[in-house]
């Protein structure tokens, strides 16, 4: 791991600083570790191994398919969104002791090594249907040590602007430029139980059962109490009937025309007096039936009256929900977490980064981010101390992983002198232990 010795460089502004560059010897990610110990905890990429088929032969073996997804991995949420990092990466000790086996003595995979796997090895497809559904897999080996009480899932879309000429990327009105639009399904923790990419021009509620349907069944016979959150776009009566159909409670936001208007017409009155200095907020449920829908539907009302505009907001919600009017407002309100976590993926792993030609290759790609994401914020919502729960996943990767160490290595051990900067001593080791939790509470229900 040691560099050969090298002749200092000066800068002129202060004669006693000496700039030395000692490769391998220095890594600006080591707290990638904490995530590594979690993975071994959870044995998530371990799964790898018993889902994906590695049909390599020769040379091209040097490192097993789970060290070689580890890499992409921890690549992406460190932010090294390309393969072509991996040039670098290949000699980092940090993400050579993250990949292990082979890579712990000698290199990680080269650049060349990672784009062969991501776009030959994991685009075939049985290898691709078992990517798709890693997420929910790793999601289960976490509610494995902390149960969940009930699964509350929102389901939403999103927008990957593209700049070249790849493969089913098109325009999309709506967002106003030329992308692709994925679906993406959360739990309640801001996991990503399941994700599909799809061309950029498709309709944001097409495809939904693709994403839906393989959760759903993941759940079922669970005693668990179920909900669903969807914006307007998913106002549509088969969906409706799905979920009534597998039991769950919804909430979906229901875009307004004039019957809907007709029922709530005594809401729409400007309030009598003096305009209040706070918005007056009015709320209303009735039933409805559209003429597509099979039977008529609870549908809730909430009409705001603003002191400085001259007509009130309107919003309606189909719901299959018994609370107050008002509680199932506050209730859907609850799914604008989902978009701040689709922003979270954008900003902090990169998951619009799809700069392949093939769109098979994207798939690919989207799925590697969002078990990026994923392991982040099974740490952050597992495992981080309260105090610092808050944090965003950007924050974490500025400050967590990006921890500079220096890598010392004797005999028997490798040491990484780690700098004590944003992250103390006495934090890393809470976080150490609160995985240490983790892989106890498996061994005792085992």
């Amino acid at each position: 791991m040691g560099a050969g010795k090298k002749q200092a460089l000066r800068v002129t502004f202060d004669s006693r600083l000496k700039l030395e560059f000692h490769g391998s010897k220095v890594t600006s990610d080591a707290g990638l570790l904490a995530y590594r110990e979690l993975d071994a905890a959870l044995g998530l990429t371990d799964l790898g191994d018993e889902l994906l088929n590695d049909w390599r032969t020769g040379k091209n073996t040097q490192h097993s398919v789970v060290a070689l997804m580890r890499q992409s991995i921890f690549s992406r949420l460190a932010g090294y969104e390309d393969t072509n990092d991996a040039e670098r990466l290949a000699v980092d000790p940090t993400m050579r002791h993250v990949v292990g086996g082979r890579a712990t003595e000698h290199t990680a995979a080269s650049t060349s090594q990672m784009g062969r796997f991501e776009t030959e090895v994991l685009t075939q497809p049985r290898n691709l249907k078992a990517l798709t559904k890693l997420s929910g897999k790793w999601i289960d080996r976490l509610r494995e040590r902390q149960p969940m009480r009930e699964l509350i899932l929102d389901m939403d879309s999103s927008v990957s602007e593209t700049y070249g000429e790849q493969e089913g990327t098109a325009y999309n009105g709506h967002f106003a430029c030329t992308c692709y639009h994925p679906l993406f399904c959360f739990n309640q923790f801001g996991d990503v139980e399941q994700s599909l990419l799809r061309e950029g021009n498709v309709h944001s509620a097409k495809d939904w059962r693709a994403v839906l349907e393989p959760v759903v069944a993941r759940y079922q016979g669970r005693n668990l109490r179920r909900y669903f959150r969807a914006d307007a776009a998913f106002a549509n009566p088969e969906i409706y009937e799905y979920l009534e159909a597998e039991g769950f409670e919804y909430a979906i936001r229901l875009p307004a025309n004039d019957a809907l208007l007709r029922d709530i017409e005594p809401l729409l009155t400007r309030p009598v007096g003096r305009p209040s200095s706070v918005p007056v907020v009015w709320y209303a449920g009735f039933l409805y039936q559209a003429k597509s829908w099979n039977q008529p539907r609870r549908v809730v009302a909430k009409v705001e009256w603003h002191s400085s505009e001259l007509f009130p907001r309107v919003g309606f919600i189909v719901t299959n929900l018994t609370r107050p009017a008002k509680r199932v407002v506050r209730f859907y309100n609850q799914r604008g977490t989902a978009e701040q976590w689709i922003k979270e993926g954008k900003n902090a792993v990169k998951w619009t980064r799809l700069s392949c030609h093939d769109f098979v290759d994207n798939q690919v790609r989207l799925q590697l981010f969002v078990l990026a994401y994923n392991l982040g914020n099974f740490l952050r919502q597992a495992v981080l101390p309260r105090a610092v729960r808050h944090w965003t996943l950007t924050t974490l990767r500025e400050k967590l992983i990006k921890i500079g160490a220096k890598v010392v290595r004797h005999s028997r051990q490798v040491v990484f002198q780690m700098a004590e900067v944003a992250v103390p001593r006495e934090l890393f080791r809470a976080i150490l232990e609160g995985i240490g939790r983790l892989r106890l509470a498996v061994a005792a229900s085992g």
